[in-house]
C-alpha cells in the first residue's frame, strides 16, 4: 500500500559509534508513504538503535535522518515536539507506566501533547482501545495484570493517540503466542488499510514479515544490505538471509502464508 512512493523518512549516510565499536556505517534507507516496512538482521545488528535514531531518542555519530522532510535533530524544541506529535512508537516491552492505568496510559501523550482536559482525554482513550481490539473492562486495569497480547493493544493504542501519520513497531509480538501474535498482525494490517499510516517494523518474526510487510530492509555489515520486497530480498545471496529466509521457520511461514 505505498502511496506515489513518496519518502516519510530518509536515513542518508548514518553512522552510530558506541565507543569505539560501530553498529552503522555509512547506512542509506527510505521509508515511503502507506507502506509496512519490515526491518531484520542478526543480533548486534542495531535494528533497535536504528529506530531510536530515526525517532531523535539517540543523536547519531554521523549522517543525517529527515521525517517528513524536515532534520528532526536541527529543528528549535518547539518545531521538534510538533514534528514528534505525527508519529508513535510501540517499544518492544510495551512501556507502559506500571502506576498508571491502561485509560490513564492512553491519556497522557493526549493531556500533554494535544492540551486536552483529563475528561475529555479518558473518553478518547476507550475510542483508542475499542480500536484496538480491547474491552472498556480494561481501561481501569493496570499493567501487570495484562497478558502479554493485552499489553500489546494498550501500548499501541497509546502509539495511536495522537492520530500519528508513522508508527514505529520494536518487536511487536515478541513474547506472544502464536495465536495472540497472528492477531495482533491482522489488526495492525486492518488498521493501516483504514488509517492509512506507514510503518517502521522492527522484527524477528517471519510470520509477520509474510503476513504484513510491503517490503523488508536487512541489515548486515553496518549497512543496509537489501530494502525490497520479501521475495526479492529472500533471493538475494547472502548467506545470513539464506538461512533466515530458507531454512524451516522461513518455509513453515511461507507454506502457512499460502494455505
Amino acid at each position: 500500500m505505498v502511496n506515489a512512493r513518496e519518502p516519510i523518512v530518509e536515513v542518508r549516510d548514518l553512522t552510530n559509534r558506541f565507543g569505539e565499536q560501530a553498529v552503522h556505517e555509512h547506512l542509506d534507507l527510505t521509508v515511503y508513504r502507506g507502506e509496512i516496512l519490515g526491518v531484520v538482521g542478526g543480533s548486534g545488528t542495531g535494528k533497535s538503535v536504528l529506530l531510536r535514531s530515526i525517532v531523535g531518542l539517540r543523536r547519531p555519530s554521523e549522517g543525517a535522518v529527515r521525517v517528513f522532510g524536515q532534520d528532526l535533530l536541527a529543528l528549535p524544541p518547539e518545531q521538534r515536539s510538533q514534528l514528534e506529535r505525527r508519529f508513535g512508537v510501540l517499544f518492544q516491552d510495551g512501556a507502559l507506566f506500571s502506576s498508571m492505568t491502561v485509560a490513564e496510559n492512553i491519556a497522557l501523550p493526549l493531556i500533554e501533547h494535544a492540551g486536552l482536559t483529563r475528561e475529555d482525554a479518558t473518553r478518547l482513550a476507550t475510542v483508542k482501545l475499542a480500536l484496538v481490539g480491547l474491552s472498556m473492562d480494561t481501561a481501569g486495569k493496570y499493567p501487570a495484570s495484562l497478558s502479554g497480547g493485552m499489553t500489546k493493544r494498550a501500548a499501541l493504542a497509546r502509539a495511536l493517540a495522537l492520530d500519528p501519520e508513522v508508527l514505529f513497531l520494536d518487536e511487536p509480538t515478541a513474547g506472544l503466542d502464536p495465536i495472540s501474535a497472528a492477531a495482533f498482525d491482522q489488526l495492525l494490517l486492518t488498521l493501516r488499510n483504514a488509517l492509512g499510516f506507514t510503518v517502521f517494523l522492527v522484527t524477528h518474526d517471519l510470520d509477520t514479515l509474510y503476513t504484513t510487510c510491503d517490503r523488508v530492509a536487512v541489515l548486515s555489515q553496518k549497512r543496509v544490505l537489501v530494502a525490497d520486497t520479501l521475495e526479492k530480498v529472500a533471493a538475494t545471496d547472502d548467506p545470513w538471509i539464506r538461512d533466515y529466509f530458507h531454512g524451516p521457520r522461513g518455509r513453515a511461514a511461507r507454506s502457512s502464508l499460502s494455505i
